[in-house]
Formats: structure tokens, C-alpha cells, sequence
């Protein structure tokens, strides 16, 4: 899957600009601070209908400005069909997504058009952060490759709330309908995050090393707050048995909220004795898994990849692991689209070719430059 063409209006620092895209990759030149990872954020936008860097909205547009406009062209591999997408948003907090005209009411159907995997600096989080940093990368993965999975979290989280009201407002006499509610919601969350956990397990170790060339086993463990392959009845037991605890703290002490993984390497906790480059070489792999988890689990006839966005991610690793690093992204010939931010004094040009789409970036300002 690849954006072809992106139209930008009054979003961030940019006024206005039309870009031709198209697969492969595409590098964006410039000092920071001067549009390079707004342009990432509005193809973000144009994925899942928000932005990774902030859950206001408000905060989009150009200063000055009631609203913002995004649109893009965009063509599955092997489709000659170009379909559109569009949001437009307004300061009075409207917001209109449309894909080919038609308006959609849940940024869920999102996922199944063209989704993306940004890779920036705050991912270090999943590797070096608190448990619920972890939590949000896994099910932000379950979500991408199972859409009911995400319907499925917004139920549980649903009932945890009604729950935790309950507990703080002593209505325990609605307790055992919830629990039975939060028994079947998580006991199936559960189920989705074992198969995703050895999905990483498979294959997180391997890339790792390959970049690290550490000679030994870093890997990741899933640690889930409930025992692992408990039933519905046997979770429903454990709610009744920590009901006490839970009415004396009024909130819910157990549960997939409460879920952990834990980097390991020789049987220890990775996090806890790890340099801060390698835990973010870890959180680069955990996304480059999740880029390829995706065009393995895909339904399409062909593997299709996900809109990979790169924010100056690869300033911490070296020559030699950057081109490891580079081994593992997908080829462009397979469809794959790669958007890379580069400090002008990096040496972009190693890493490009003919092929490769150059914009230079300055005060929101988009000028193309040739690649080699």
C-alpha cells in the first residue's frame, strides 16, 4: 500500500502544498523544527483519523486558523483502482473523514485502507517505560491486525469503568454482572495478546540480534496480570476471591489492565541493566515486527505492507547497524513506502537510490531535490 499523492492545507506549520509520493522511499530533508515530522503526522492522520503526537485536535491546524484539510490519493499493490481519502476538521471540534466520498462514522474502518507504523523517539517508552506504555504498543498491534480486537478493548474497557465506579460509590450489588462481563471481555483479550506475544517471540529475537550482534538472546516475555489460559468461570472465581481488596481500594486491582511484558535476556529483566541504545534498538525491532507481522497475517491476495514513518529514529545507531537495520525493512518492489526525516548533515545519500523521492523541508515549505 502506498500514498501517491497528498494534499495538505493550514495543518501545523504547513499553509499549503501538493506532493507527488508513490512507493519506495521518500526522504524528507531539513532542520528540525521546520516541518519534517508534520508532514509524518498528517499521513498518520490520513491512516487512523488522529495524530500520534497529541489527542487534541485543537492543536493541529496552523496557528491562526479555524481548520485543517488532508487529502490523498492512494493504490493497493496490484490495483490499477486510486482510491481517496479526506479529513477535514474545523476549531469547533467537527471532524469529516471520508474515503471516496463516502463519510465514515468510526475511525476503525481506517485500519483495513492503508494503515501506518510511525517509529519516533517517544517508542523508546515500550522498551525503557512503565507497564502501560507496553500495554498501548501491543494493543495498538492486536488492533492493526485484528479489527475485533478493537472493538473487543473498547468493551472490556467499557465495563472496567462501570466497574470501578461501582467500587468507589459502594454499588456492589451490580458487582457479579460486571464481573461476568469483564471475565468474558478479558478472557478473550487474553487469548489475543497470547497469540500475538508468540507471534513476537518468534521472530523478535532474531532481528534483534541481527542488528545488535550482541551474542546473546534478548527476547520478551508475556506476563498477563490473570494465569494465562484461565477460563471464563476460573477468571470469574479469581474476581469474586479479590472483591475484598478491590472494594478496599476501590478500583480493580486485576485484570488485562493490568497485563505486562518484560524484556529478558538471560533469564533477566533486559530493562533493568540495559544501555539506553539498546533498549532503542529494541523498540525499533518491536516496530519493525509489527511491520511485518502485518503483511504476514494480511487477508489480500497479495502481502501488503503497512505506510512506514521514520522520525529521525536512526541518529542513535551507527554505520553498520543502520544498514542492518535497513536489511530488515521491506523492499519497495514488494509495494512497501518508507517516509525517512534527515537532518541535512546526514548521510542520506548512502542510503538512496534512483528511485528514491527527495523533498527538502524548510519552514513548512516542500522543494524536490534529486537523490543521487
Amino acid at each position: 500500500m502506498a500514498f501517491e499523492q497528498i494534499r495538505i492545507a493550514r495543518f501545523r506549520n504547513i499553509e499549503e502544498t501538493e506532493l507527488e509520493l508513490g512507493a519506495g522511499n521518500i526522504f524528507l530533508l531539513g532542520e528540525n523544527g521546520q516541518g519534517k515530522t508534520n508532514f509524518l503526522e498528517a499521513l498518520y492522520c490520513l491512516s487512523y483519523g488522529n495524530s500520534f503526537r497529541t489527542h487534541q485536535d485543537r492543536e493541529l491546524p496552523m496557528h491562526g486558523s479555524p481548520e485543517f484539510l488532508l487529502r490523498a490519493q492512494w493504490r493497493e499493490i496490484n490495483s490499477p483502482a486510486q482510491e481517496q481519502i479526506s479529513i477535514r476538521y474545523s476549531i469547533e471540534g467537527r471532524k469529516e473523514i471520508r474515503i471516496n466520498d463516502k463519510l465514515l462514522s468510526d475511525r476503525k474502518e481506517l485500519v483495513a485502507h492503508n494503515p501506518a507504523v510511525v517509529f519516533c523517539h517517544e517508542d523508546l517508552a515500550f522498551a525503557a517505560g512503565v507497564p502501560e506504555e507496553r500495554r498501548f504498543f501491543f494493543d495498538q498491534c492486536a488492533g492493526m491486525l485484528w479489527l475485533d480486537y478493537i472493538d473487543l478493548l473498547r468493551f472490556y474497557r467499557r465495563v472496567l469503568k462501570h466497574r470501578n465506579i461501582a467500587l468507589k460509590t459502594d454499588t456492589f450489588s451490580i458487582l457479579d454482572t460486571l464481573d461476568e462481563q469483564l471475565a468474558q471481555y478479558g478472557h478473550e483479550i487474553m487469548a489475543y495478546r497470547k497469540r500475538l506475544s508468540q507471534l513476537f517471540i518468534a521472530r523478535f529475537p532474531q532481528m534483534y540480534e541481527l542488528v545488535s550482534q550482541l551474542g546473546t538472546e534478548v527476547s520478551i516475555r508475556y506476563s498477563p496480570s490473570w494465569p494465562l489460559d484461565s477460563s471464563k468461570e476460573e477468571i470469574m472465581a479469581l474476581l469474586a476471591e479479590y472483591r475484598t481488596k478491590d472494594i478496599e481500594a476501590a478500583t480493580s486491582l486485576s485484570g488485562p489492565h493490568r497485563d505486562r511484558w518484560i524484556f529478558t535476556r538471560e533469564g533477566r529483566n533486559f530493562a533493568a541493566f540495559a544501555s539506553t541504545g539498546q533498549l532503542r534498538l529494541a523498540s525499533l525491532i518491536l516496530r519493525i515486527v509489527q511491520v511485518h507481522l502485518y503483511a504476514e497475517l494480511s487477508a489480500a491476495e497479495v502481502r501488503c505492507y503497512p505506510v512506514l514513518l521514520l522520525d529521525d529514529v536512526l541518529l542513535e545507531l551507527d554505520v553498520a547497524k543502520r544498514r542492518r537495520f535497513f536489511s530488515l525493512l521491506p523492499a519497495k518492489d514488494a509495494g512497501a513506502q518508507a517516509v525517512f526525516t534527515f537532518l541535512p548533515e546526514e548521510p542520506w545519500r548512502e542510503y538512496a537510490d534512483e528511485s528514491t523521492i527527495v523533498y527538502r523541508v524548510s519552514n513548512g515549505r516542500f522543494s524536490r531535490e534529486e537523490s543521487r
